[in-house]
């Protein structure tokens, strides 16, 4: 194995048949795919910005005492960005944040110096093999092939690099939202496993009985997970995009949909909230008393909004378009 300080390594072939245990423990999540119901409720929850198309008023305000090396941090994250204006980087950043934190509750940026450009770029990192031992981050690089050209390939030890922490970016998940999850995920989880398993309660045909008879009543197991999605959904407000039955009441509905909107701008506040406290940290390398505060312009919901909305329709003086307009246009 190679100790090594410095950058981490991107792409990679890992060796899967000679993958030790503990390089199994720590990449737990990796290979792993989504459910059905889980991809669509972070696909929504991560959705925080309705409106599409080009703003006249800015969605963000920024505040720094060293606009150039802000400017230089939120214009260079990743090249797929670099070609859009700053407010439309954070805008993506944002939602890419938000996925990978309900994926895997953390998210890696490593900043690159490119000294002959005189330039910077913030590149992704997967969380997968990484992890914090006595205040370090280190990636465990399994066992890898390298290719070579005109050649055979090329087996290269295992790695550790130690990782420049003023250079890595980390987000976590808030812990408001994360508890928040828990129970719904597990739920999600079995609804996605069984959900295909119709067949299973069938009697299967044999030779003495080619037409079995079948007492499985596939109404009421449809009806029971109708039920548990919306029982598992309750706290997140999300809707599920309306998969199920219909016969739950449109009131409370609209009550679901103000809930969902306020837990994704909780989130939404959040990552911004670390956005600006990752970047102060990372970019007092290059000035030591840089500081940056990113949040949200009046061009965007604010939680307080939907507080006030949601009091006023309890009180029956909001319409539901005014709750529909609010949902999907802002």
């Amino acid at each position: 194995m190679r100790i090594i300080r410095g950058e981490p390594l991107h792409h990679y072939d890992s060796d899967d048949e000679n993958i030790s245990f503990i390089e199994r423990f720590i990449a737990r999540n990796k290979g792993v795919t989504e459910g059905f119901y889980q991809r669509m409720f972070n696909e929504d929850f991560s959705r925080f910005f309705r409106t599409s198309g080009v703003k006249k008023s800015p969605l963000f305000n920024i505040d720094s005492n060293d606009e150039v090396l802000a400017k230089r941090l939120l214009e260079n994250i990743s090249s797929q960005y670099s070609s859009r204006s700053t407010d439309e980087n954070i805008r993506t950043w944002v939602e890419k944040i938000a996925q990978s934190l309900l994926w895997s509750k953390t998210a890696y940026y490593f900043i690159y110096d490119i000294h002959e450009k005189e330039e910077l770029r913030v590149v992704p990192l997967s969380s997968d093999d990484i992890f914090k031992l006595f205040n370090t981050y280190i990636q465990l690089v399994p066992k890898r092939l390298e290719n070579h050209w005109g050649g055979d390939g090329e087996l290269l030890p295992r790695e550790l690099r130690i990782l420049e922490e003023n250079k890595l970016i980390r987000f976590n998940i808030c812990s408001s939202i994360k508890q928040l999850l828990s129970h719904q995920n597990r739920t999600l989880r079995l609804l996605d496993q069984y959900r295909h398993s119709r067949p299973e309660f069938y009697p299967q045909a044999t030779y003495e009985d080619p037409s079995p008879k079948s007492y499985f009543d596939y109404s009421y197991w449809s009806e029971t997970q109708d039920k548990a999605l919306y029982l598992a959904t309750h706290e997140t407000g999300w809707n599920a995009r309306n998969l199920g039955s219909s016969d739950r009441s449109v009131y409370f509905d609209y009550y679901r949909m103000i809930r969902f909107r306020r837990n994704q701008l909780i989130f939404r506040d959040n990552i911004l909230f670390q956005l600006g406290e990752e970047l102060t940290r990372v970019g007092r390398q290059y000035n030591e008393v840089f500081s940056i505060v990113i949040s949200p312009t009046n061009a965007l919901p604010k939680v307080e909004e939907l507080n006030e909305l949601e009091e006023r329709f309890s009180q029956e003086k909001v319409s539901f378009t005014k709750i529909m307009d609010c949902y999907f246009e802002r």
